[in-house]
């Protein structure tokens, strides 16, 4: 558990964004508007200047922390743009809370640091599995919201999403689809070219990494077979869906974790 940033910048940045994140969360019911927006957009700028730290330091570090603080700063990005398109959404409390925890995370750890790379083009494939997990938590932010919104409406209440259930339940969906496309992308690419990227030897493993990406991609396959053929949704889907979700983070984040921390292995 160190805290390493190259310069005194990047844990300002750190700091600030997991500070702005934290009163987003504690102060958005007392909020206008405006405030609201600049406080994300401040947050999320702070944020990205630590993953740019941390990616492009010397030398590099990435690990499940940095993975998991990348996957939550998609998750704030792909709401930020939902916020122009329906106003109306409302998940600012939540996010930020996700977010202000990512960041002190990933300042607590880390990540491995990278000296050496074995192919130019490993960062690329990190790129892809990264934005396969941040499409997937998408998906899963919205499902969650979907899953409320439907018991609001069957208990006669205000549906606190601000969303029509039928446009959140689309855009779940849609998430699930480009991050399935993304993920056998990734699976795909590893198995082909695993010695190109991480180095002679270094080739095809089935390890826990590989099974549990293996078994996540199997449930989102289950998940959009069944509402294609079967018509899958509301409570079923969604809980497909946290199947799957949980199986992708067990598979680099979960493995990540044992090897940097309970291992204490590079």
């Amino acid at each position: 558990m160190i805290l390493a940033f190259s310069d005194g910048w990047g844990l300002a940045a750190a700091a600030g964004a997991a500070t702005a994140y934290a009163v987003l969360a504690l102060a958005t019911p007392r909020l206008g508007e405006g405030a609201l927006r600049g406080l994300l957009l401040a947050a999320w700028g702070l944020h990205a200047v630590t993953l740019v730290e941390a990616l492009l330091g010397t030398p590099p570090r990435f690990g499940f922390a940095p993975a998991l603080s990348m996957t939550v700063w998609l998750v704030l990005t792909v709401y930020a743009v939902e916020r122009r398109l329906f106003p109306q959404l409302q998940a600012h409390w939540a996010l930020a809370g996700l977010g202000s925890a990512a960041v002190i995370l990933a300042m607590i750890f880390p990540g491995t640091s990278y000296h050496v790379i074995a192919s130019p083009w490993l960062p690329l494939h990190w790129a892809l599995g990264i934005a396969s997990y941040g499409l997937f938590a998408a998906a899963v932010v919205h499902g969650w919201l979907m899953v409320r919104a439907e018991r609001s409406i069957r208990q006669a209440g205000q549906n606190h999403a601000g969303v029509p259930l039928l446009t959140l339940e689309r855009l779940t969906f849609r998430f699930v689809e480009a991050g399935f496309v993304l993920l056998s992308a990734t699976l795909l690419v590893g198995w082909l070219f695993a010695e190109t990227l991480y180095g002679p030897g270094l080739g095809w493993k089935w390890d826990h990494k590989t099974i549990f990406s293996l078994l996540a991609w199997a449930a989102f396959a289950g998940l959009l077979i069944g509402r294609a053929r079967m018509g899958w949704r509301g409570l079923k889907a969604v809980r497909v869906l946290y199947l799957g979700a949980a199986l992708l983070l067990l598979s680099y984040a979960g493995s990540r974790f044992v090897l940097e921390v309970i291992l204490r292995r590079a």
